[in-house]
């Protein structure tokens, strides 16, 4: 049982299932918990009371969208976000099974086998229960973009997390329409589902569109699909459900969530004005959403669901070592800064990353700096080359280009290195990348003598959790558990909604009355 608290409508509030009555006495106002049945026994003799406010029961199920949960089996409209190289690790993706939400591996920036062989152990372990993996745009290497779909399409993994795509690529569209048909009632069933995350107009535009008629048609002349299938994509968007992403971890463009969300969601109606599909749209929010509030705030706002990542990469499940772990459970809303992403490095993609601890954002950004300003390695000034020799690679350049080559022979991608040979400026390109992607590899393994070059991929969320959480036993990274710290933010959420009722029927609260504190699983049960 829940340790009691000092504040009787809080108690109440938190008794989230059950109705609450504010009655109107001589005193002045008192706070009762009855069911709906009570409008009609109360007060039948004048008696000086009267109902002054009504608060109905707000459920952890029937928060977010009815149809989004449907389609994917849920009991409760979360998801927890991949984060690539395994971060989202399976243990994380089956306690979010296991506990009726859904997380999506996170395959980005692994080799084909290391995410066939978790493919086999989620499908092992958690039959039909609902999970994903991710796809990460791979700008530099469509051929493995195209490799992981068919990964999928092998093993029928019927969800994925597109993720950092500019545009709809070949491989994108071959997943969404391979399979598709019209049953006995002339419905078109869909078997693969893309969950978009998507911070820009333009590429939610392209989400909400039916397939490309270009890239459908490329398929159909590869022999990839079928004419039904071709014929039948004019008929479903690309994706059924899309994530707007705010200032988040990673790939992000910083926007305000209180800004994109209402956006994406206009969009969304839109689309379905424009081509009248038989399913409606869904629109979720990430990026920001950390405490119980914000969960309240994304759910008011009427987002199907919400999406975590930042505050997952915390906890006891994520495949990140305890060092990250314990910067994480120290970090401020501030302590975070963009810098170059490894993927897109050329075009001057960013994502956000963790400062705090860590040197990566300068180096990673004074290597930026340096390759856009020269045309080679060996036209930056000896200083600067000797720094990057001593201090960021460790290494002479050119043996950096030797491991450097190593990697893309091991990959497959011998196209970067013959391309490296014949232009300078892009073998510097692939070096210096080469320091951001394995900058993130030395933070998942704990290499303490790169310790201050972690690459932490994380947002300004961690910081609102912390203070959030801070004197509770959600404080240290040891008892942070992914699907109790959802149960967590859902169920305050349902609190602060339940409070909101209250004040804007301009019932004045207690001190304290809305605040919702972090409890155990089993503390939270209590009331469900």
């Amino acid at each position: 049982m829940p340790d009691e608290t000092p504040n009787p409508l809080n108690d109440l509030l938190m008794q989230v299932n059950t109705p609450i009555f504010a009655i109107q006495t001589e005193d002045g106002i008192n706070f009762i918990s009855k069911d709906n049945n009570f409008f009609f026994t109360a007060f039948k003799e004048n008696t000086g009371q009267s109902i002054k406010a009504f608060v109905p029961a707000v459920r952890l199920e029937n928060l977010g969208d009815e149809g989004f949960k449907k389609r994917h089996g849920l009991k409760y409209p979360y998801i927890a976000g991949a984060m690539a190289n395994g971060i989202t690790s399976a243990a994380m993706v089956k306690t979010m099974a296991q506990n009726g939400m859904m997380g999506f591996f996170g395959a980005g920036g692994l080799c084909l086998e290391k995410i066939e062989e978790n493919i086999i152990d989620l499908k092992n372990s958690l039959k039909n229960k609902p999970f994903g993996f991710n796809l990460i745009h791979s700008l530099g290497d469509p051929d493995h973009e195209m490799a992981t779909v068919n990964l999928y399409l092998k093993h029928k993994i019927t969800r994925i997390s597109a993720a950092a795509f500019m545009r709809m690529t070949p491989s994108l569209v071959y997943y969404r329409i391979k399979g598709i048909f019209e049953d006995s009632k002339g419905r078109i069933v869909t078997p693969n589902h893309i969950i978009a995350k998507v911070s820009r107009i333009e590429v939610a535009r392209q989400f909400f569109s039916p397939p490309p008629e270009k890239l459908v048609s490329l398929l159909f002349e590869k022999g990839l699909i079928t004419q039904q299938e071709a014929r039948l994509s004019a008929c479903i968007p690309m994706a059924q459900d899309l994530t707007a992403e705010a200032d988040s971890g990673g790939h992000t463009d910083n926007r305000p969530a209180l800004t994109l969300l209402p956006t994406m969601m206009a969009l969304k109606n839109e689309f379905m004005e424009t081509y009248h599909y038989k399913e409606p749209l869904c629109v979720g929010l990430a990026g920001g959403v950390a405490t119980p509030e914000s969960a309240a705030a994304a759910f008011g706002m009427g987002a199907a669901y919400i999406l975590t990542g930042s505050i997952n990469q915390s906890c006891v499940e994520a495949d990140i070592c305890d060092d990250v772990k314990k910067l994480l459970c120290q970090a401020e809303q501030a302590d975070v800064a963009m810098a170059p992403a490894a993927d897109m490095f050329e075009i001057g993609a960013k994502v956000q990353v963790l400062k705090r601890g860590t040197l990566f954002p300068v180096r990673a950004d004074k290597l930026f700096k340096l390759y856009r300003a020269h045309t080679s390695f060996d036209d930056i000034d000896e200083k600067s080359k000797q720094e990057i020799q001593e201090k960021i690679l460790q290494t002479k350049f050119e043996d950096a280009w030797t491991s450097t080559k190593e990697f893309f022979h091991k990959t497959g991608n011998t196209k970067e290195i013959q391309r490296a040979q014949n232009d300078p400026k892009h073998k510097m390109s692939l070096v210096f990348r080469s320091y951001l992607g394995l900058s993130s590899k030395w933070a998942i393994q704990g290499n303490l003598e790169r310790k201050m070059d972690y690459q932490i991929w994380c947002g300004p969320a961690i910081g609102a959790f912390n203070q959030w959480v801070k004197g509770s036993f959600l404080e240290v990274h040891e008892n942070r558990k992914t699907a109790e710290i959802a149960l967590n933010l859902m169920f305050g959420a349902c609190v602060c909604i339940r409070a909101s009722i209250l004040k804007i029927q301009g019932i004045p609260l207690p001190i304290g009355a809305d605040l919702f504190k972090p409890m155990k699983k089993k503390e939270i049960s209590f009331f469900l």
